[in-house]
This record gives structure tokens, C-alpha cells and sequence, in this order.
């Protein structure tokens, strides 16, 4: 393999296509839910609330589908 080219991974077939700001967005709150894990592994409860980060994750995905969607109606009529 060669190693100066970049592992891209193909996205899932029923994700949308995220923009850059998107793809930002969800690796910044995924950073933050590997953190409060972290912090459950030091917790002495081990109960970390993640929720509230998994639902903006969700947010995020479902405006990129209403996106993909608006697209898709736009470029299909003439």
C-alpha cells in the first residue's frame, strides 16, 4: 500500500453525504463523547450522560438528509 495516499472509508449507503462544516461538526462531538468515556472510566459512579451529544450527532445527519432531499427534488424536475 501507499503510504502517502489517505484512507478515505466509503460511506454507509443509507448516510447522507456530509459537507466539511458537517463532517467537523460530528468529529468534534465524537471527541467529546471519548472524553466524557474517559471520564467514566475515573468516575467513581462509571455513568457517563452522553445523550445530549449522540442527539446533535442525529441533528446534524437529519439535516443532511432534508439536504440530500431538497437536491434530489431540485435536480429531478425540469
Amino acid at each position: 500500500m501507499d503510504h502517502r495516499r489517505r484512507f478515505t472509508p466509503e460511506p454507509h449507503p443509507d448516510e447522507p453525504a456530509l459537507t466539511i462544516a458537517e463532517k467537523t461538526k460530528v468529529a468534534v462531538l465524537i471527541a467529546r463523547m471519548a472524553k466524557r468515556g474517559l471520564a467514566a472510566q475515573n468516575s467513581p459512579t462509571g455513568d457517563v450522560h452522553q445523550a445530549d451529544l449522540k442527539r446533535k450527532v442525529e441533528r446534524i445527519l437529519d439535516g443532511a438528509r432534508r439536504r440530500e432531499k431538497r437536491a434530489a427534488g431540485k435536480t429531478g424536475r425540469k
